[in-house]
């Protein structure tokens, strides 16, 4: 039973957690750099540019469709059981990664990553959610989502370093010592939970949330690859995702064992912070995609040292995230996350007005400033969606916090990807008319292509390399300023219906239901 002070090795528990998430989360930035590796043929698999984006697609494909559905298998069977069956899945599936021989092996590799990466995310949140009294709960999650930040800054260091002295295959392998040391962590000091509802699993309403976050998630993907929303092979699969969700929620609105109540979205605080979390990652996943870029090409810098340059960010998530839960209480959730979505916005008008020749210290204050905002938004949000929902609900609203979360990097990523993609193609057009007309088109589909142009065509090819400059510059200019209209229209959402500090959450009672309800 749990105890009003929370579980007497709770800290010890959150450390374990924490720990155990490190792999699962570097590894959506971990392989960036070893991108370039990978497709060389002698020193990697040789593999082709969409066999590259296949080989991390695949991996958020699954990631993003499962999450929700282990968040309600750990309700049911039990979370430690479902954390420690995903722990071992992503290691093994990590080693097949680092040894695989051709590309197709790597990317039916890295989809197994992702089904166990999807086994843990959920279970990690909701096992902090029920070793914690409400009064820590808050604060532990603070240090729960700073791990987070962290590790998603030093993933790039970390590839780096690697890949300075080993084979490409170590940014995988790195994983399995991760993953050993945390299952016997896990086996030791973690308690088993699950909820006391052992009511039906839904099994419609389970296949029906996988196919249709499936298909979703894979329109996006494609569209970002693609660079247009225009092909059937985008919206086809995006329209059938979203009709078999409109399904799911008619569905969960009539079974009388629903595997996630929507009528929880009718409670401003719960749905409030979910839509928040996803419009604060839309915004941070599509500008670390630019300025993957703007680093290594346009300014120069190895994969080592554009990692090393956002150790701001990093720095600014692990202070400040445990101390967004001491923010709140003082000024309120409201006042908090409204201030933090506009410093956001603000960061992004920053990238902006950066150029070639910016110096980067400028850079370096905007990385600072936004790692601060996503901070202190990060934590209460996700405490909001926890507290909004009974424990024994924890692990589906753990998933879907994290499916949101993925969801909204998915679509940032493509959308700002693919506005940045067009503007340059746009504008780096007129440069390229010295080119054979054969291959003006592929020259022109990205900075990395009219890049690799140049180089062939040696010191006849030097005058293309300041017009990609400018172009990439311009289509992340552009991008910038539509993920910061993204942001304020987060901090409009939080302000109008997010609770303050003067009015406390409710107890939050099971739906009656046998009464319909609007949602």
């Amino acid at each position: 039973m749990h105890q009003p002070t929370g579980h007497p090795r709770r800290w010890q528990i959150l450390g374990v957690m924490v720990f155990s998430l490190l792999a699962i989360v570097l590894d959506n930035t971990i392989l960036n750099v070893a991108l370039k590796v990978i497709s060389d043929p002698e020193a990697g698999l040789g593999a082709t540019q969409g066999q590259l984006e296949w080989a991390i697609n695949s991996y958020t494909l699954v990631f993003a469709g499962l999450l929700f559905t282990f968040g309600v298998l750990g309700d049911r069977f039990g979370r430690k059981r479902m954390l420690q069956v995903g722990m071992i899945l992503f290691g093994l599936s990590s080693l097949a990664s680092a040894y695989a021989q051709d590309p197709a092996q790597l990317i039916v590799a890295r989809a197994a990553m992702g089904f166990g990466a999807a086994a843990v995310m959920p279970a990690t949140l909701a096992i902090i959610s029920n070793v914690f009294s409400p009064q820590e709960r808050g604060k532990a999650i603070g240090i729960w989502a700073g791990g987070v930040g962290l590790a998603v800054a030093i993933g790039p260091i970390i590839g780096g370093l690697l890949l300075e002295h080993f084979w490409w295959g170590s940014v995988f392998l790195v994983n399995v010592p991760v993953v050993i040391v945390s299952s016997l962590l896990i086996a030791f000091l973690v308690p088993e939970s699950k909820s006391a509802d052992r009511s039906g699993l839904d099994p419609v309403g389970v296949l029906l949330s996988i196919v249709g976050m499936v298909g979703l998630v894979y329109g996006v993907i494609r569209g970002g690859e693609l660079g247009t929303i225009a092909d059937p092979e985008v919206w086809a699969p995006a329209l059938v995702g979203v009709a078999v969700l409109a399904a799911f929620v008619r569905h969960e609105r009539r079974t009388p064992h629903p595997a996630f109540d929507v009528r929880y979205f009718a409670l401003p605080r719960f749905s409030t912070a979910v839509a928040s979390i996803g419009l604060v990652f839309f915004a941070m996943m599509g500008v670390m995609f630019f300025l993957a870029f703007y680093l290594q090409i346009v300014k120069g810098f190895s994969p080592l040292m554009a990692g090393v340059l956002l150790l701001p960010f990093a720095a600014a998530q692990l202070v400040f995230s445990p101390l967004s839960t001491g923010m709140v209480k003082r000024f309120g959730a409201k006042l908090v996350a409204t201030v933090s979505m506009l410093l956001i916005a603000a960061t992004l008008v920053g990238y902006a007005f950066i150029q070639v020749d910016t110096p980067i210290w400028a850079f370096l204050l905007i990385m600072f400033v936004q790692g601060v905002a996503m901070a202190s938004i990060g934590a209460p949000a996700t405490e909001a969606v926890m507290s909004s929902l009974p424990r024994e609900k924890a692990g589906v609203g753990s998933a879907m916090t994290n499916t949101i979360r993925q969801i909204g990097g998915a679509l940032g990523v493509a959308i700002l990807g693919s506005i940045l993609s067009a503007t340059y193609r746009d504008n780096i057009s007129g440069s390229l008319t010295a080119l054979p007309e054969g291959v003006r088109h592929e020259a022109g589909e990205s900075i990395t292509a009219t890049m690799g142009a140049a180089q062939q065509l040696g010191a006849q090819g030097a005058s293309l390399i300041e017009p990609a400059k400018q172009a990439f510059m311009d289509g992340m200019h552009v991008s910038a300023v539509v993920g910061a209209a993204v942001a304020l229209l987060g901090a409009a959402v939080v302000a109008r219906w997010l609770p303050g500090r003067e009015k406390a959450a409710p107890p939050v009672r099971q739906p009656d239901h046998k009464e319909p309800a609007v949602v």
